[in-house]
C-alpha cells in the first residue's frame, strides 16, 4: 500500500486545499469567492467567452458556473451579451467594476503563488507548472 504522504493525488489535494482555503478567507471581505475569482481571472485573460468555454477554462461545472455568473452579474462585475453574428450565443464580459475588482485581487493571487513556490528556483517552478498541466491532461485518459 502506498503511504498517503507519497500519494500524488493526496499531495495535490492537500496543497490545493490549503491554498484555496487561505485565499478564500482573504478575498471574502471583498465579496469574492474562489470560483468568482477564477471566472474573473479567466475573463481577464480572454474576455468574451461563452459559458461553455469559461467552464472548460476554469474547471467549474456549468451548473455551478451559472450561479457564480449570476452573482457576478448582480454585483455588476460581469455582463452577458448576445453575439452580434449569432443571437443564440451569449458571451461574458468584464465590466469596468469587474476589471477594477480583478486589479484588486491580482496582487493577492500573486502573493499566494510566491508563498507557495518559495524556495523553488524559476526552473523548478516552470517544471512544476508543466508537470501539473501534464497531470491534468493525463486525466483525460481515465475512463469512468
Amino acid at each position: 500500500m502506498l503511504p498517503l504522504d507519497d500519494y500524488v493525488p493526496y499531495l495535490l489535494n492537500r496543497a490545493g486545499a490549503r491554498i484555496a482555503a487561505s485565499f478564500s478567507e482573504e478575498v471574502r471581505p471583498l465579496g469574492i469567492t474562489l470560483p468568482m475569482w477564477r471566472a474573473l481571472a479567466a475573463l481577464t485573460d480572454r474576455d468574451g467567452q461563452t459559458v461553455g468555454e469559461l467552464s472548460s477554462r476554469t474547471s467549474i461545472e456549468i451548473s455551478t458556473l451559472s450561479r457564480v455568473l449570476d452573482g457576478l452579474q448582480r454585483r455588476k462585475l460581469v455582463e452577458r451579451k448576445r453575439a452580434e453574428d449569432d443571437g443564440r450565443v451569449v458571451t461574458l464580459h468584464l465590466t469596468m467594476a469587474g476589471r477594477a475588482m480583478t486589479r484588486r485581487v491580482i496582487p493577492i493571487a500573486e502573493r499566494y503563488e510566491r508563498v507557495a513556490t518559495a524556495g523553488l528556483s524559476p526552473r523548478d517552478i516552470a517544471t512544476l507548472k508543466r508537470l501539473l498541466r501534464t497531470l491534468y491532461a493525463n486525466m483525460d485518459g481515465l475512463s469512468l
